[in-house]
């Protein structure tokens, strides 16, 4: 038996060691913000954090995250507080087609952890990986300034 926590709640898995991580927070918990995307790791859309760093879930086997502490966008936000991404996300408008965006922001989550004021080389360093089909990286880049009170 696997045991991890999800967004701080014990959670038990008797399946497949090697099923990806994704597919037990979407099929079994029912937690549909992470994202299937290329599923080799590559576009950032399933990005989660798993203890505290940011973690590909489709690459990441059930085996792997056996006693890890996983946290995915429906944990970000305290209580009905907000995370200062969610609320800079909004103010810039970032979404457009809106798929890859909780990727991105739990990849600039952890970006903000290790770099809380980024410059736009540390953001696009931080942010390598995470494609954005329809190419919103510049309002990206500006609601993690907000988020992090730099001016853009």
């Amino acid at each position: 038996m696997i045991q991890l926590k999800v967004n701080g709640s014990a959670k038990q898995f008797n399946g497949d060691p090697e099923m990806p991580l994704l597919w037990y927070l979407r099929d079994q918990l029912k937690m549909k913000g992470t994202k299937f995307g290329c599923g080799m790791g590559l576009c950032g859309a399933c990005t989660v954090h798993v203890d505290g760093k940011p973690a590909r879930s489709c690459q990441t086997s059930m085996q792997a995250a056996t006693g890890k502490s996983i946290l995915t966008i429906e944990g970000l936000a305290k209580g009905r507080t907000e995370h200062p991404l969610q609320k800079a996300w909004k103010q810039c408008a970032v979404p457009q087609c809106g798929y890859c965006q909780s990727g991105q922001i739990m990849q600039a989550a952890g970006l903000l952890k290790d770099k809380p004021k980024p410059t736009d080389k540390d953001i696009d360093d931080g942010m390598q990986g995470n494609i954005c089909r329809c190419g919103t990286y510049q309002r990206i880049r500006k609601a993690i300034k907000l988020a992090a009170g730099v001016s853009a």
